[in-house]
């Protein structure tokens, strides 16, 4: 009978990188680079530590020209949006799939972010981070869904 917490703990630890690896934080991304993706989303994942989903990348995808200039909202945590959409870029992977991670649930629904649906055109403005399932992975920023921009690092700012 002892060894039945022992066997407990251990498939419990057995089981932790399954838990754990879809939720990288901020850290191991590079937010020296920020990057442009756009396209459509597919295999959404709604659910905690973080909104995911599939970004099927444009195929004729290229920084748009007023992506300087767009409006950003303020958020509870500093964050320069104007220096980020002008430090922009397109990554130079071009895969036709990336995995893009958004915000917990909890911010999703304090900026009124509308439910994502397979096929919805979205565009992103986020960090690279390792590759997951062999695809590679950003971290959103910013979160463009038609003229609405959503900041995702912290919650809207009050006011």
């Amino acid at each position: 009978m002892q060894r039945r917490p022992f066997l407990i703990a251990f498939g419990s630890l057995a089981l932790l990188p399954v838990v754990t690896r879809a939720h990288h934080g901020w850290s191991g991304f590079d937010q020296d680079h920020p990057l442009y993706l756009a396209g459509h989303a597919q295999d959404i994942t709604w659910a905690n530590p973080h909104v995911e989903f599939t970004l099927q990348r444009a195929a004729d995808l290229s920084l748009p020209a007023e992506l300087r200039k767009r409006v950003l909202p303020a958020q509870a945590s500093p964050v320069d949006g104007p220096a980020l959409l002008a430090a922009a870029r397109l990554p130079d992977r071009k895969d036709a799939q990336w995995r893009i991670e958004l915000a917990p649930l909890s911010r999703m629904e304090a900026w009124r972010v509308p439910t994502l649906m397979a096929g919805d055109p979205v565009a992103i403005l986020g960090y690279a981070g390792p590759e997951e399932d062999g695809l590679p992975v950003m971290r959103a920023e910013y979160l463009f869904l038609g003229e609405r921009s959503f900041g995702l690092r912290s919650a809207p700012a009050p006011g």
